[in-house]
């Protein structure tokens, strides 16, 4: 019998899950709100109901299905099955994903972060594949990133290995959700750079982006300002090439300690594309060594928002020893 695995990526937005077959084409996937606001266990139960619907469209038993990987936001143990903390969803502590899919389901079921899970999609099927050492950056809300260190991805002793976004780029910067301030993700993210832009609006400076939003500062988006940015906006411009020289210095940092040969740069705002990646690669080359600068290169990711997904099965069907993996991609490092 053919054995199947399902990739779930649990956002902030929107869940995306997928079916894929032993070569790792899909063979059904969708995408459904998240809702959650409503709770842990209104989440899960949506998660749920995702996988029955999946089930019964690609007319799959539970018992063809090899096993289950999970993205999950935030820290967890991978070992237990237990998300510990999501700080964008409500009331999300100690949640037990494992345990309670396990009430529903037969197969085996791992869950991992949802950064990792985008590396393993972006190292395995993406940008990444052939390369031994890689450095993922996610730019959206926040930051965050993973890492491939001589064909293993960096855990940890608490699972929380490659928490660039978390660097301290300003001694007395912007308070920072985990305690301390100044991290390089409240100013290289989503919303860092709009946070950025609504500042030196605030403080007098003009920009195209007025005409669009008027007063209401709290409409700006990442998008606007890429749009005012083709438009020659000085603001635009100003504020893009600032965020670029920021993350060029906290990667020229991450490129020194960990020697990538490629740093891979996903997420939503990585639309934002050469706009941002120029002056990141210009401070890269001004500020990291020349040997370990001159090896690495920076690229955007190139799978998007399927990336997730078919990490997650990559996580899973080397979890579960799914002996059908395709050698060329999953022997090319350790996973888990």
């Amino acid at each position: 019998m053919e054995k199947y695995i399902i990739g779930i990526d649990l956002g902030g937005t929107n869940i995306k899950a997928a079916i894929f077959d032993a070569e790792f084409r899909a063979v059904v996937e969708r995408s459904d709100a998240t809702e959650a606001a409503l709770g842990p266990a209104h989440v899960l139960a949506r998660i749920k109901l995702a996988i029955h619907a999946m089930l019964a469209e690609s007319n799959l038993d539970q018992r063809e299905i090899a096993g289950m990987g999970m993205g999950i936001p935030g820290l967890l143990d991978p070992e237990e099955g237990l998300s510990i903390f999501s700080p964008n969803f409500p009331g999300w502590e100690n949640v037990h994903v494992v345990n309670e899919m396990k009430e529903t389901f037969a197969f085996p079921v791992c869950i991992d972060n949802d950064v990792r899970v985008n590396l393993y999609g972006e190292w395995l099927f993406g940008a990444g594949i052939g390369h031994r050492n890689v450095l993922l950056l996610t730019l959206g809300t926040g930051l965050g990133s993973g890492i491939v260190v001589d064909g293993s991805v960096l855990y940890g002793e608490t699972y929380s290995a490659g928490e660039i976004g978390h660097m301290n780029m300003y001694r007395e910067g912007r308070p920072c959700r985990c305690g301390s301030s100044g991290c390089l993700g409240r100013y290289v993210s989503a919303v860092g750079m709009v946070r950025s832009f609504t500042e030196e609006l605030e403080a007098g400076r003009e920009s195209v982006v007025r005409s669009w939003i008027g007063e209401e500062f709290q409409s700006i988006t990442a998008q606007m300002i890429s749009e005012a940015y083709d438009q020659k906006d000085p603001l635009a411009i100003d504020i893009m090439n600032e965020t670029g020289r920021i993350l060029g210095f906290g990667l020229a940092t991450a490129i020194n300690l960990l020697n990538p040969g490629l740093v891979i740069i996903g997420g939503g705002m990585s639309a934002a594309g050469e706009r941002l990646l120029a002056p990141v690669r210009e401070t890269v080359g001004q500020h990291s060594l020349r040997l370990s600068s001159g090896a690495c290169s920076i690229v955007a990711a190139s799978l998007g928002g399927k990336a997730g997904a078919v990490g997650a099965a990559a996580y899973a069907a080397r979890k579960v020893g799914l002996s059908s993996a395709p050698e060329t991609r999953l022997a090319a490092g350790n996973i888990g």
